[in-house]
């Protein structure tokens, strides 16, 4: 899909006998990259960024499995960490290298964020605190119970953006006791409560808002 909003490009990459990965390409050349998971869904959003007062922004996401349990042993670090350790791998490396070889985009850490939404929130966090080094950023969108705040948050923790949705109860508590780490670990974290339940448009509604706020407004 090519337009004056941007472009979509899903291609498959050779992880786990192919995964598929959808890029959006602002119209204008980059000034931020979002890396982030469950692509399927978050990939189009790209063209909500071009409709906001936000930096040219590119989305690099790498779609999830369809298996529910094999989604988050993907993306949570508790569960298997093997798997969780291939796919971060794939995550880190292989995504910035196909974004680099594919489009000749490279950002500093500076402007480059990390984002996901349920199960994939628990993927920003983990990987951001993992690697501060790549991400200076860290977008997440009701994350799930299963990556807990580590006792060692202490030292180069991005910037945070957190938000959840009030007619979901579980999730709510699960952004607030990161939000509260965070600040106990004297990181720069705002979070956020809309109304909604989990999977409502305020996923992708509060994206273009976290984009500011980390980046700064359109030129």
């Amino acid at each position: 899909m090519t337009s004056s909003t941007g472009e979509l490009v899903t291609e498959t990459l050779d992880y786990d006998g192919g995964r598929k990965v959808t890029a959006y390409l602002p119209a204008e050349p980059a000034e931020v990259i979002i890396y982030a998971g469950d692509g399927q869904l978050i990939g189009p959003w790209g063209t909500f960024l071009n409709e906001a007062d936000v930096p040219p922004t590119m989305i690099i996401a790498a779609h999830r499995l369809d298996d529910e349990l094999a989604r988050l042993h993907e993306y949570s670090p508790g569960f298997d960490a093997d798997r969780f350790g291939a796919h971060e791998k794939f995550f880190v490396e292989s995504l910035g290298q196909w974004t680099r070889s594919r489009f000749d985009v490279a950002l500093p850490a500076e402007r480059t964020a990390v984002f996901g939404v349920s199960a994939s929130a628990e993927l920003a966090l983990a990987i951001g605190h993992r690697h501060p080094d790549r991400y200076g950023a860290i977008f997440s969108a009701s994350p799930g119970g299963g990556y807990r705040p580590p006792g060692d948050l202490q030292g180069s923790v991005p910037r945070t953006y957190l938000v959840a949705g009030t007619e979901e109860p579980f999730f709510q508590e699960n952004a607030a006791r990161w939000a509260d780490a965070l600040r106990d670990a004297g990181a720069d974290v705002i979070m956020t409560e809309r109304a909604g339940d989990h999977g409502d448009p305020f996923w992708r509604e509060e994206l273009p808002l976290m984009v500011a706020w980390a980046f700064g407004t359109g030129s």
